[in-house]
């Protein structure tokens, strides 16, 4: 399929404008109306080719919001609206801007250091970067004295929407132990803005709610949520993407001199790359997700197995994954899906049950191509882009129609674009 990349990029600019806030970019309109984290930090990614300041920006508006001990929140409630479940009033986090009481995935530092060595603006850049720094590099220790309170290297998801990958079917058998009985009674509004095919069961709402309320009854307290929750997964393609933020904060610390956040976060990241040999699973190719609660290894084949060839895993990992890309490729017509084809489990239109992500792919795709498997990481990003020709700025995509799915003029998807043109 032709790629009129001149075209592209001006739509996917659109996009992007259409979006921001004037301070931070919500996902798109309707269905997601605030700021989530790592939505932001990778939409800054896509700014930074035609607005700099406006990507630094963007990346600064969300660690204003960093709570005392640490956390980076998945939401920041900048504004009321009433088009999103749960607002607010339910997380009741008790912060001067509202916020949610959970994080997603850390990929401020890996966004900061990519920004920085892009630069055109070297004294914007340095001036950001060092504001920065420091706050990204508390958001990492955090995660060590919170979610790996045993220091073993890799840390722990306590809810789903921490993952970004909310229903994975890498969740279904840890998820089990949350109960559904005594939640509040709501009504959802993704639903309303979605088709209800392609979004999260009602069971598994309920579920997302159990856990919400039971970490509101302790206060957030992040000293208390580890050992309180039902749901303790160490999910390879989250501690991935912290590995690999916290080796670019380390060469971006030592770049400006400051040695020791450079030498706290080096040592994270070696720790990490070891401990994460663990979790592999040479039957499948890739990375397992583990039930810290049982000490067992999930068998779930998903894409959260393959992020990690974003983070310095050993070359024949990463050899490996690009080849399990191949056999999934054989089965669909667009990579690379959320779920293995052949598992019964696999849903190409449900919610991170089998469809495509732009956002998934460029990280796959960046990890890959930097460990010589080229070929497959061109494979993704021509396969990215006949996705956008033939189904524009979507969510997420069905593997083998391309139907979009979701969300539509999606920000982080159109930011993706911008990432895969200039590539």
């Amino acid at each position: 399929m032709k790629t009129d990349t001149a075209a592209l990029r001006t739509l996917a600019i659109d996009v992007l404008k259409e979006n921001d806030q004037g301070t931070y970019t919500v996902p798109t309109k309707g269905l997601y109306p605030f700021q989530w984290n790592w939505d932001s930090c990778l939409t800054a990614l896509g700014q930074a080719h035609f607005d700099e300041a406006r990507a630094w920006q963007e990346i600064e508006t969300l660690f204003e919001h960093q709570w005392p001990d640490g956390m980076v929140p998945h939401i920041v409630f900048h504004v009321y609206s009433d088009g999103y479940f749960p607002g607010p009033g339910v997380w009741d986090t008790k912060r001067p801007t509202p916020t949610s009481g959970l994080t997603q995935p850390a990929v401020a530092g890996f966004a900061v250091k990519r920004l920085f060595e892009r630069a055109k603006d070297r004294k914007l850049a340095e001036e950001k970067a060092r504001l920065l720094l420091p706050k990204i590099d508390r958001w990492h220790d955090w995660f060590y004295r919170y979610r790996d309170p045993r220091a073993e290297g890799l840390v722990a998801i306590l809810h789903p929407w921490e993952a970004g990958r909310d229903n994975s079917v890498d969740w279904d058998e840890a998820f089990e132990r949350v109960p559904t009985e005594g939640i509040t009674p709501y009504t959802r509004r993704d639903t309303q803005h979605a088709d209800p095919a392609h979004r999260p069961t009602k069971a598994q709402y309920d579920r997302y709610l159990w856990l919400v309320e039971k970490f509101r009854s302790l206060g957030w307290d992040n000293a208390k949520l580890h050992d309180a929750s039902p749901f303790q997964v160490i999910d390879p393609g989250f501690n991935a993407i912290l590995i690999r933020a916290c080796a670019d904060l380390a060469d971006l610390a030592e770049a400006l001199g400051e040695r020791q956040i450079g030498a706290a976060n080096r040592a994270r990241a070696k720790k990490g790359i070891a401990a994460l040999e663990g979790l592999w699973s040479d039957s499948h190719g890739l990375y397992l997700c583990k039930d810290r609660t049982t000490g067992k290894l999930i068998d779930s084949a998903s894409l959260g197995g393959m992020l990690p060839a974003l983070a310095d895993i050993p070359a024949g990992r990463a050899a490996a994954i690009a080849r399990t890309i191949e056999r999934w490729s054989d089965k669909v017509k667009f990579i690379v899906p959320s779920q293995d084809p052949d598992d019964p489990r696999f849903e190409a239109k449900r919610y991170w049950r089998g469809p495509v992500w732009l956002v998934t792919n460029y990280m796959i795709a960046d990890g890959l191509a930097a460990s010589g498997e080229r070929a497959v990481a061109d494979h993704i990003r021509r396969s990215s882009l006949d996705l956008i020709i033939e189904s524009g700025f979507a969510e997420y995509y069905d593997p083998i129609t391309a139907e979009p799915c979701g969300g539509g003029r999606f920000t982080w998807t159109a930011a993706m674009v911008l990432e895969f043109i200039e590539a």
